[in-house]
């Protein structure tokens, strides 16, 4: 068996776990002071669930880096799957139009132009929509005042959001393509992280009370690959 390449985040925690990503990256999470040694030996213990995960099918790729910009190309959009549908025009735009996402500009042979059209809309509409859906979650929960410092949406490599220690929440762009269940379940998640900055059982309380169905939310965002 080939030599099982992770990654290791050391954090105020009591035990090991392992989790292996849609993308096929491996993840140990280990107490501050856990040697490398004592995880190396962990992880191959665990080896053959690993390797068991690891040859699952790979899950849905978000990003549209290896797209090819033609014309009835799939692109999703708030759960929904969108027809790209090009258009010759003097002015440049993107908009949806049923079940079309349709891109205009002057020359479509100019394959560049149209992915950068179409990742200037998604992460416009990104800081939009989760901006607004932020919003809305806000004045639902507000008995729990909850009080976020800030929010950043961008683009994330490994993560759909996180909420730093200072009370900023960071959401990532990809979530506009997803369910807005989904949408909102991460956005509640971070919410958490205000009242309790770990994934300990007063976090898992406290979200539980929030989205009673969370573990079933979680296991299908796991379907989706970020990078």
């Amino acid at each position: 068996m080939a030599a099982i390449r992770y990654n290791v985040i050391l954090s105020r925690r009591r035990s090991i776990s392992i989790i292996v990503r849609p993308d096929k990256s491996v993840t140990v999470r280990a107490p501050l002071r856990t040697s490398l040694k004592s995880i190396d030996r962990f992880v191959q213990a665990k080896s053959t669930w690993i390797q068991k995960h690891l040859n699952k099918n790979p899950g849905i790729k978000l990003t549209n880096n290896d797209k090819k910009n033609v014309n009835g190309e799939i692109f999703l959009y708030m759960g929904k799957e969108y027809k790209l549908q090009k258009i010759v025009s003097a002015g440049q735009f993107v908009k949806l139009n049923g079940e079309f996402l349709e891109v205009g500009h002057e020359d479509l042979s100019d394959a560049g132009r149209t992915k950068y059209l179409l990742a200037r809309w998604y992460i416009l509409t990104a800081r939009k929509d989760l901006n607004e859906r932020l919003g809305d979650i806000l004045n639902r929960y507000k008995d729990l005042r909850f009080e976020p410092s800030g929010l950043v949406i961008r683009q994330l490599k490994s993560r759909w959001g996180s909420c730093s220690s200072k009370g900023k929440i960071t959401l990532n762009s990809e979530l506009v393509k997803l369910d807005p269940v989904l949408i909102d379940y991460v956005i509640i998640h971070e919410l958490c992280h205000l009242k309790h900055n770990n994934h300990g059982p007063d976090f898992h309380k406290l979200l539980g009370e929030l989205i009673p169905e969370y573990k079933s939310l979680r296991k299908e965002l796991r379907k989706f690959v970020i990078r």
